[in-house]
């Protein structure tokens, strides 16, 4: 599947974790879905006027495995955009849809360190483009996005960090087709993230492995 280097010029926005209100729209809350996942299916508005497609169960799935007991990483928090006009020509399909979810090591001080953000982007990104070759429809896109984390002792500098932002879109003529090629966008990237965290509980030290 496709993946590329994204620049989002949102990703130089100053982050922190846990966060709380959401800067551009106060409603929007920070939830722990490792402490509470029963939330997944109720606390992202963005999908619920999509629920009646696949695609919004794949991806309440993957943020259920992401944040529980078999996952060495966990999200941060995820958007998405519904089905509209795609107004780029780099494509033929008439519609587009895209999102995005933050992911972190579950183990927060590996977040702090540049190497190890670096191992996760690029082993992320080997592991999408290895799944579903054929498909040309979605696409994930990858930055690193500074944080800091607020729950890590020390002073503010020790607390300053990096997190992992992967964007999704997905193409097609109508919404169905659309959240159809979402779906299968979904699944490629549960499957490429279920490799890494494997890789990641594979490693003797704990750590990220170092190639």
């Amino acid at each position: 599947m496709q993946v590329y280097e994204h620049n989002d010029p949102d990703s130089l926005r100053p982050r922190t974790h846990p966060w709380t209100d959401g800067e551009s729209n106060p409603a929007h809350k920070y939830y722990d879905f490792r402490a509470r996942p029963e939330l997944i299916r109720s606390s992202i508005e963005d999908l619920q006027e999509w629920s009646a497609y696949p695609a919004t169960e794949t991806f309440y799935r993957l943020l259920e495995w992401l944040n529980g007991l078999e996952s060495a990483l966990e999200s941060n928090d995820c958007a998405f955009s519904g089905a509209t006009t795609d107004t780029t020509t780099e494509f033929s399909k008439r519609l587009q849809c895209s999102g995005r979810l933050m992911i972190l090591y579950r183990d927060l001080p590996l977040n702090t360190s540049p190497k190890q953000m670096h191992w996760l982007t690029n082993t992320t990104a080997h592991a999408v483009r290895g799944i579903d070759p054929a498909f040309e429809w979605g696409a994930i896109g990858a930055t690193i996005t500074s944080v800091r984390y607020t729950t890590l002792p020390g002073p503010p500098e020790q607390q300053r960090g990096q997190q992992l932002m992967l964007s999704f879109w997905a193409w097609g003529e109508n919404a169905p087709e659309v959240m159809a090629n979402l779906d299968r966008t979904f699944h490629n990237l549960t499957a490429a993230l279920r490799q890494v965290s494997d890789e990641i509980r594979r490693s003797s030290s704990g750590t990220a492995p170092d190639n």
